[in-house]
């Protein structure tokens, strides 16, 4: 089976060739349609053997993907952006998956890198060149409406995933979203989408996520109740099976999620508390349910509720191993619990999986004096000051350094 990369692309001279280069070694085509740049983007691509094609931006996402997969001559499609990265782990069950005769879709696990809230996803980013595939939404371009609507008419096809991440993005780290412009681009596409498709749960979910984020609370809110009230308007089954798509649930578990966040921010901890508990609760994939857990545990924290809590940051952990935040969170917990020794393994771990965590290194120390370990506590709270001066937290390195200086830890 032949497998082709198909991007769309504009500036991304900075990132593409580590995205090409992740790639060069599995896909046996490139095809990237530039819809515009004024780097050096085009030459860059042609450098990894890709064949380039350009075309007009509409402010439609799914227009310009659909303009790049005429060009594409593979068995099989890969879609990455050039801010992200095929992990190289995921790459023989790729080749294993794609061998299969009975799937028509399989669907990645995203990991956003330096994400502390909800820091994986799944995308609909490998299919078969079929001729009846399409994207459709004019931001986060979806092919699974069609491949439902396939599926309806040739039910032999299945729909499938693969455990483990299968895809690095970096592009919503806030220095990539200031460089790039990420939110405007985003809100001027899914506004034109919403003026004639109102009540889309989809892009509810989608553009109300984008006001949370953004600061725009009222309008977020509004967004993300008008989908969740189309999305449960019948039971969550019901809703699913009249779709034809389990990505419906996925939907329900975003419009949950960021209602919780929403509510939080609104100073509303019990309507935010129900929301993330609803989320939980749908049949989605465990990994996807990470940010609810972790924020769901923030919330009883904050509440006093230190043993749900606690078992909540647990059950994120059984999850996600490798989650250095919720090792963070529930060393703080053990902490308030004063199980002191539980909590120092936590934030050890924690710096394990980041050794950057200031935030766990200066808890670190907190704990270690409380235990008595004045060496090992100075040599945590040194590595958080060094750490918060690298990242530019000057106020609270000064603060940490002059509360040691008054403890006499210090000179």
């Amino acid at each position: 089976m032949s497998i082709s990369l198909c991007m769309i692309v504009k500036n991304e001279e900075t990132t593409l060739p580590k995205c090409l280069n992740s790639v060069k070694d599995f896909v046996d085509e490139i095809v990237v349609l530039d819809t515009g740049s004024s780097d050096r983007t085009p030459e860059i691509a042609q450098q990894f053997g890709a064949e380039v094609h350009h075309f007009q931006w509409t402010n439609n996402f799914s227009t310009a993907r659909n303009a790049a997969l005429k060009y594409v001559t593979g068995d099989w499609v890969l879609v990455l952006d050039a801010d992200e990265i095929l992990n190289p782990s995921i790459v023989p069950q790729l080749q294993d998956a794609i061998q299969s005769d009975e799937y028509i879709l399989i669907n990645l696990i995203r990991q956003e890198i330096g994400a502390v809230q909800s820091p994986y996803s799944l995308v609909s980013r490998l299919f078969r060149n079929h001729p009846e595939i399409r994207f459709e939404r004019p931001y986060h371009a979806l092919v699974d409406d069609s491949v439902a609507a396939i599926i309806q008419k040739e039910p032999h096809w299945q729909v499938g995933y693969l455990q483990g991440v299968a895809i690095l993005h970096t592009g919503y780290q806030k220095r990539a979203i200031a460089q790039n412009n990420k939110y405007i681009k985003a809100q001027a596409a899914m506004l034109e989408f919403l003026a004639t498709h109102p009540n889309d749960p989809y892009v509810c979910s989608k553009l109300g996520a984008l006001y949370v984020e953004t600061g725009k609370l009222t309008q977020g809110v509004e967004l993300l109740l008008r989908g969740l009230k189309q999305a449960s308007g019948k039971s969550p089954q019901d809703w699913v099976t009249a779709n034809q798509s389990t990505e419906n649930y996925e939907i329900l578990y975003e419009l949950y999620y960021h209602l919780g966040i929403a509510y939080n921010h609104l100073k509303q901890p019990q309507s935010a508390l129900e929301h993330y508990q609803a989320a939980i609760k749908l049949p989605i994939y465990p990994m996807l349910k990470l940010g609810a857990y972790n924020n769901l545990g923030n919330l009883l924290k904050d509440a006093g509720d230190l043993n749900n809590a606690k078992k909540a940051y647990e059950t994120a952990l059984k999850i996600d191993p490798d989650f250095a935040t919720g090792y963070y969170n529930l060393g703080m917990t053990l902490k308030a619990l004063n199980l002191f020794t539980d909590a120092i393994a936590c934030y050890q771990k924690a710096i394990k999986l980041n050794p950057y965590y200031a935030e766990a290194y200066q808890n670190l120390g907190v704990v270690q004096l409380k235990v008595g370990n004045l060496q090992a506590s100075l040599t945590a709270f040194k590595n958080a000051i060094l750490l918060h001066e690298q990242q530019q937290n000057l106020a609270e390195a000064k603060r940490l350094h002059q509360g040691l200086y008054e403890m006499g830890l210090i000179k």
